[in-house]
């Protein structure tokens, strides 16, 4: 029986959206697997528009589910519209979208909140006992919701090669195990079915992070 999963995006680009590579490589590998995956985003102002040259925010305003849509094709749904009952499984991909859009983490780290329609489908899944993947940054969210369960954003030691490591501190303050991953490898958290992988929180070469972000996926849809 094929495999429906849902991909919640976060917008388009690193530094305010969902990030590319990230989302390109979760629907690549759905897609080899054999699953069929939908893909949604809230209709919502992103908190801000980076330009991505500078690296800096511009003045512009931009709707996260417009901005998705770039990334889907076109073919995207309003969040509000995603039914738990009619998916097997759901993937977030990373970006600083989720820490600013679908949450306020990029400004209050573990004392932030997430947006109301993240946290009512995080949770619906895991009622449902259905699997949630989540790369990147975006393993926060399940250590913000779900307390007690276990993830992987990579190391937890700062260096060149990650850079992002102090983010697992924050997951263990919120009361959440943290296991250290190299960026092809998947923690699987079994009892919770929260499958991460850390994505571009590791300094790798893309090829590597792609392969990281396909066994995730290939755990997902075990699992589901």
């Amino acid at each position: 029986m094929t495999k429906k999963v849902a991909v919640i995006l976060s917008g388009c680009g690193v530094y305010d959206g969902s990030e590319i590579h990230e989302s390109s490589a979760v629907f690549v590998h759905l897609s080899r697997d054999g699953a069929q995956y939908v893909v949604f985003a809230p209709n919502i102002d992103q908190m801000h528009v980076v330009d991505h040259i500078k690296g800096q925010p511009s003045e512009e305003k931009r709707n996260v589910l417009t901005e998705s849509a770039r990334i889907a094709r076109g073919n995207i749904k309003d969040l509000k519209d995603l039914k738990v009952s009619e998916f097997d499984a759901i993937i977030i991909p990373g970006g600083f979208g989720v820490a600013k859009n679908l949450s306020t983490w990029a400004t209050q780290g573990k004392d932030c909140s997430v947006i109301k329609p993240i946290e009512d489908t995080i949770k619906g899944f895991h009622a449902a006992k259905k699997p949630i993947g989540l790369c990147c940054i975006s393993p926060v969210l399940a250590a913000k919701l779900l307390p007690g369960c276990e993830v992987t954003v990579g190391s937890d030691t700062e260096c060149e090669k990650w850079p992002y490591a102090g983010t697992a501190g924050a997951i263990q303050q919120l009361g959440c195990k943290h296991v250290n991953k190299q960026v092809n490898e998947v923690h699987i958290d079994a009892k919770n079915k929260i499958v991460t992988t850390c994505a571009f929180m590791c300094n790798s070469p893309i090829h590597e992070i792609f392969d990281g972000i396909g066994e995730m996926v290939k755990a997902v849809l075990k699992l589901s």
